[in-house]
């Protein structure tokens, strides 16, 4: 649906930072699905942890958050074009399973609601179609 340079087109992440690298499922206004090849020259995997290299969950979270700001972004109208989304809440997350380099995570975001320009977000995280993580998001657009 959406390669990587289309994904850069929206998003203003870049590396190390950019989380997502395809968008393999999207419907406008309600869910999107994306994925993150997960590679051993993750920058932060020499310190997390040496010898034994886990994704941190916090990178997780931001995966996902950014995969719903792609949702948010093309389900807004013209008027967001302009503006940068901003992750701003997160409740009941939850970490299954270690993620590790090897990995493709399969990040699926369900648009919940959108109230006076906030988001709310249901995500998971699937590895081999087994559940890594999961939380409620929120985000908004801004001024750049």
């Amino acid at each position: 649906m959406l390669d990587i340079n289309e994904i850069m087109k929206i998003l203003p992440h870049r590396y190390p930072f950019l989380l997502v690298d395809r968008i393999v499922e999207l419907e406008t206004g309600k869910r999107i699905v994306g994925a993150k090849n997960v590679t051993v020259n993750e920058p932060f995997f020499p310190g997390h942890f040496p010898g034994h290299p886990v994704m941190p969950g916090v990178l997780i979270i931001e995966a996902m958050a950014q995969v719903a700001a792609i949702l948010a972004y093309v389900s807004s109208d013209e008027s967001v074009r302009s503006k940068v989304t901003y992750f701003v809440g997160i409740d009941n997350a939850r970490f299954r399973k270690p993620v590790v380099p090897g990995d493709q995570l399969r990040l699926e975001l369900e648009a919940v609601g959108c109230k006076r320009g906030i988001w709310t977000f249901s995500g998971r995280v699937q590895v081999a179609d087994k559940l890594v993580a999961e939380a409620e998001l929120k985000a908004t657009f801004a001024d750049k």
